[in-house]
């Protein structure tokens, strides 16, 4: 087992990546190449900027990349509101994604602020 899959953020993050796909499921299919990718991706960088924040040797390049993780999660969340603004997305799915997305948000920092701590970083 790698050190990014051990990692409980990694692994909630990468449940949401699984809601995110069936939530946007049902968006318009002319939103296919638009709003229905760009979330996607964002939230597969959630999880490929952890795992390559793992393969990284030193402290500061690991919380790096977690802030890189983070600023993707912000960028699904922004995407998600959007969404739901323009009527693609439910008020319950929102919420539930929401929850997720906060929850992830909470373990990010803890993250962060453990590999500067260790890095002597601020």
């Amino acid at each position: 087992m790698f050190a990014f899959e051990r990692l409980e953020v990694y692994k909630r993050a990468k449940a949401m990546v699984k809601t995110v796909y069936s939530a946007t499921a049902a968006f318009p299919a002319e939103e296919r190449y638009g709003l229905t990718s760009q979330v996607r991706r964002a939230a597969i960088s959630v999880v490929s900027n952890l795992a390559e924040g793992c393969a990284r040797t030193s402290r500061k390049d690991q919380a790096h990349f977690t802030q890189l993780a983070y600023s993707s999660l912000m960028e699904v969340l922004c995407q998600l509101d959007l969404a739901q603004d323009l009527g693609f997305l439910s008020a319950d799915a929102y919420a539930l994604v929401r929850g997720d997305i906060l929850a992830i948000s909470k373990m990010l920092s803890g993250l962060r602020a453990s590999q500067f701590n260790s890095s002597g970083t601020p």
